[in-house]
């Protein structure tokens, strides 16, 4: 259903929610509290936003009512709030079946310590990529880059960056990222198509990193790794559920076969038990409840806001500086950017931005592959350098409490170093006006009569 109204008042609830979610982090941030903008849960003031959205509008509670559990019942939402609780038992077996050591200790085995932060750099892009979370990715690895960089008298700065950066480029790619299945689920678009645009953005930048790194991130002295044992056989999960996904496997298949091969694993290897593999399920599908719930409240209130005419109205202010499909993109990369500085939170700021961007993307004709992958490549980038956001605070709370001389890091000590996302960015923005990496999209154009490509209109045809 079609809404026709125009109201910016119907935007309330949405500034509302970043209203409250920026402005408790500023002032825990002015209180000097650790982790400022995660100190007040988001699915707490995106539920204040969605009372405020009940309280505007005509109509009596269980009209409003019907209005928002149509967005929050959207085949899109379903989808996506499946495919989160999949992605995140999947990673929770595989962690607790020792995949994740396995995967570490593999690539460090094959790093030459001459070559220590690039490796580091591409170990946390693969580490990344494999289990879909730059936290993960900076917990794990941020303790050992920490020590090795002390060393062997090399900028901490540097090597930290490199991991996170690595982090970031495994979050923005990742098939089990949240932000890849909030980018394609929202813009209703295939994450193996989103990939493939996406990956041509995120290589360039990533090679010339690694240059840089190799450059200037030698160390003097070449320090010891230690053990660096693995059972090769623990890492099968993760390359099977990335080269499936890349296949064109359907995710939710996917996702089972990396939860059950992982277990079987597990259970082989005498690393895991029956009980044991039943509770990383349900540990990683609890573990996923934030942003269940953040997509859930959103969903609904979106409707909401759609039908009270805000949508409507962000577009018809746009139509006065959207000229055409390049000036659309940099307005989608534009308004992503943006709430994830309000946000702090690159998942929290596609959800919020996801809508909008797929009525801009309709209404200029940008392919919503490339919608899907602008959102998550802008939302990566200032996920990664502003200093308030968990990724920048968690590495700096990790190399303080791990460093062998007693060095007190900050976030801000990393943002001149992460290389990667200030150089997406650059990427980013020139694949806007010269669309290198839409050469996917050409091959196979969106079709907007059936809102599919052109090659999946006859599959679509044959289902409806």
């Amino acid at each position: 259903m079609k809404y026709t109204k125009k109201s910016g008042a119907a935007l309330i609830p949405f500034l509302v929610f970043i209203v409250v979610y920026l402005g408790a982090g500023l002032i825990y941030q002015a209180r000097g509290v650790a982790m400022a903008f995660y100190q007040f849960p988001a699915v707490t003031a995106m539920f204040i936003a969605v009372l405020v959205a009940f309280c505007m509008g005509k109509g009596g509670i269980n009209e409003k009512f019907e209005t928002f559990a149509k967005g929050a019942a959207n085949i899109d939402v379903l989808t996506m709030l499946m495919i989160y609780i999949l992605a995140g038992a999947f990673a929770s077996v595989a962690a607790s079946m020792g995949a994740k050591d396995a995967t570490i200790n593999l690539g460090l085995s094959l790093v030459p310590p001459s070559l220590l932060a690039a490796g580091l750099f591409v170990i946390a892009a693969f580490f990344g990529t494999a289990t879909g979370t730059s936290m993960g990715t900076i917990s794990a690895l941020v303790p050992i880059a920490v020590g090795l960089a002390e060393k062997g008298n090399l900028s901490p700065a540097v090597v930290i960056a490199a991991v996170v950066g690595g982090g970031m480029f495994g979050d923005n790619l990742s098939m089990i990222s949240d932000t890849t299945i909030a980018a394609t689920r929202s813009q209703r678009v295939e994450m193996r198509d989103k990939f493939r645009v996406n990956f041509l953005i995120a290589l360039p930048a990533a090679l010339i990193t690694v240059v840089l790194l190799l450059i200037f991130g030698r160390p003097e002295t070449a320090a010891p790794l230690g053990d660096l044992s693995f059972s090769a056989v623990k890492i099968v999960p993760y390359l099977a559920v990335l080269i499936l996904a890349l296949s064109g496997v359907n995710v939710f298949l996917v996702l089972v076969i990396g939860i059950f091969s992982a277990g079987i694993i597990g259970m082989l290897t005498d690393s895991m038990d029956i009980p044991g593999f039943a509770q990383a399920i349900y540990e990683g599908f609890c573990g996923m409840n934030e942003v269940y719930f953040l997509t859930l409240l959103s969903g609904g209130m979106s409707e909401m806001i759609a039908k009270n005419g805000g949508i409507n109205w962000i577009l018809d202010k746009l139509r006065g500086v959207m000229k055409g499909t390049r000036s659309a993109q940099a307005g989608i990369a534009a308004l992503v950017s943006a709430c994830d500085c309000a946000t702090a939170n690159n998942t929290v700021a596609i959800i919020v931005a996801g809508d909008m961007a797929r009525e801009v993307s309709h209404t200029y004709r940008v392919d919503p592959r490339r919608t899907a992958s602008l959102l998550d490549v802008f939302s990566c980038v200032f996920q990664g350098v502003i200093p308030y956001g968990a990724q920048l605070v968690a590495a700096a709370t990790l190399a303080t409490a791990q460093s062998e001389i007693g060095a007190v890091y900050s976030a801000a000590d990393f943002v001149g170093s992460m290389w990667y996302c200030w150089i997406l960015a650059l990427v980013g923005v020139v694949s806007i006006f010269v669309p290198f990496a839409d050469g996917v999209i050409r091959k196979n154009p969106w079709n907007w009569e059936h809102d599919c490509p052109e090659s999946e209109v006859g599959k679509k045809a044959a289902r409806q």
